[in-house]
């Protein structure tokens, strides 16, 4: 079938350009102290909506008709993949605006019958009759809409800077800190098993392990992507792996940084952090685990 993909592309001023617009204001060098950092970075350029038809299947992927359109159609469409399987989270945007990976969303559930209204003979749209509501005709052409993942500063087309929530992650020291004590058997030999876990415990930091860091979490968040100061869902599903390995030996330090007005007290338990993950993280509930295990380590 022939699908019709539109797409919000940007263009990014060139750099000399923007030199040149910096020098002609004495106060363009000057930044507010209270100005946010994602806010600081967003980019100036044109941006206008393109759309593109392709021929696909319903078992296609949008990463299959974006390539199409790379190959045969505009070489110079901007987006970013590298597996194309999922693994790999580099390929997240908003498709119908809603934040999920090209490579797993499908044409058939994805494109949509768009419609518009009916106008009669002399233009005008014909309004709702007796309580109905205006009649509409139905398009040719199904249609996907793609954006660029909300929350992140755009470099080009599709391509989201993801820098801001991988600073996040590594504000808080996203390694297993162990105690650095080696432990030793009866006869003084070093002990190979000293990080030995039970199934259990490893069972419960292990379904966190499979975050790929896409980013789609972040995008669906309203606080995060709507611009208010959050650390983002990422950054506490990180932590949350970490506090709940047996191993791990700061726990109560990881709650206290994350016990913050930036921290998990900003999100507002929308829990549509959950709903798009590709990995089947409910990162609602982790977050709510977090605050519940905060509460208990200050009882």
């Amino acid at each position: 079938m022939t699908v019709v993909l539109r797409v919000n592309r940007f263009a990014p001023r060139p750099a000399r350009d923007r030199e040149r617009s910096r020098k002609s204001s004495p106060f363009a060098r000057k930044s507010s102290p209270f100005a946010d950092a994602r806010a600081a970075r967003k980019p100036r350029g044109r941006s206008w909506v393109q759309e593109y038809e392709v021929q696909a299947r319903g078992n296609d992927t949008l990463l299959d008709c974006l390539l199409a359109i790379k190959r045969d159609i505009d070489p110079t469409l901007a987006f970013r993949y590298s597996c194309g399987h999922g693994m790999c989270g580099s390929d997240a945007v908003a498709v119908n605006g809603t934040p999920m990976l090209l490579c797993k969303a499908k044409v058939r559930d994805c494109a949509h019958q768009p419609v518009a209204p009916i106008v009669d003979d002399a233009g005008f749209r014909r309004t709702s009759v007796d309580g109905e509501p205006s009649p509409v005709a139905e398009t040719a052409k199904p249609v996907v809409e793609l954006a660029p993942l909300p929350g992140f500063p755009v470099q080009r087309d599709l391509v989201a800077d993801i820098d801001p929530m991988l600073e996040q992650i590594r504000r808080f020291k996203p390694y297993l800190q162990a105690d650095g004590v080696l432990a030793t058997t009866v006869d003084g030999k070093v002990d190979v098993f000293e990080y030995l876990q039970r199934p259990e415990q490893l069972a419960r930091y292990e379904r966190l392990s499979t975050c790929i860091t896409c980013g789609v979490c972040e995008g669906a968040c309203p606080v995060y992507a709507g611009g208010e100061a959050f650390i983002g869902p990422a950054a506490l599903i990180n932590q949350a792996r970490f506090i709940d390995d047996s191993r791990d030996r700061a726990r109560q330090e990881r709650l206290e940084a994350l016990d913050t007005a930036d921290g998990f007290q900003a999100c507002q338990s929308v829990r549509a952090c959950s709903r798009e993950c590709p990995v089947g993280i409910d990162v609602g509930e982790e977050i709510w685990q977090l605050i519940a295990q905060s509460k208990e380590q200050e009882a």
